[in-house]
């Protein structure tokens, strides 16, 4: 998923070992992750998706003179808050510690790697047959009439 304020910019789904930039991107000013090789495209993250950093994360402070916060780690995995709140923004970084941190703050220029997407909450099923309605005079199996007693 693309925060709602990278609509406007040129996106794809990452994949396992996409090497990641924290970047601002032209026309929209915010902060997103870019693939390093093609910083226009910006690279989206489904929650759960594990990244690691290529030294410990840093957030920008909130005054430009300041330096940057490091955040004591530099794995991280995707995830989404204030979801309930439309003009906000939604995509985070959750750090071990527990730290949820929005992309937008992270310090632009920092390179990362997608460790690992994540596994589908839900496999799909295998399709069963569809019951199918039996031909006047048709005779039933034994089975079948085991389970139509049992019914």
């Amino acid at each position: 998923m693309c925060d709602y304020s990278l609509r406007s910019v040129a996106s794809r789904p990452a994949k396992v070992d996409d090497h990641l930039v924290v970047t601002t991107f032209p026309n929209c000013f915010t902060r997103g992750f870019a693939a390093a090789d093609d910083p226009d495209v910006a690279i989206c993250l489904v929650p759960g998706t594990e990244v690691a950093f290529a030294k410990e994360a840093e957030v920008d402070r909130l005054f430009w003179f300041l330096p940057h916060r490091r955040l004591g780690s530099s794995v991280a995995r995707f995830c989404r808050v204030n979801e309930h709140v439309a003009s906000v923004h939604h995509d985070a970084l959750e750090f071990p510690s527990g730290e949820k941190v929005l992309i937008t703050q992270l310090s632009e220029g920092q390179r990362a790697v997608v460790l690992q997407l994540p596994a589908t909450a839900h496999p799909a099923k295998p399709k069963t047959a569809e019951p199918t309605l039996l031909e006047p005079g048709a005779r039933l199996s034994a089975e079948d009439r085991d389970m139509a007693a049992w019914l």
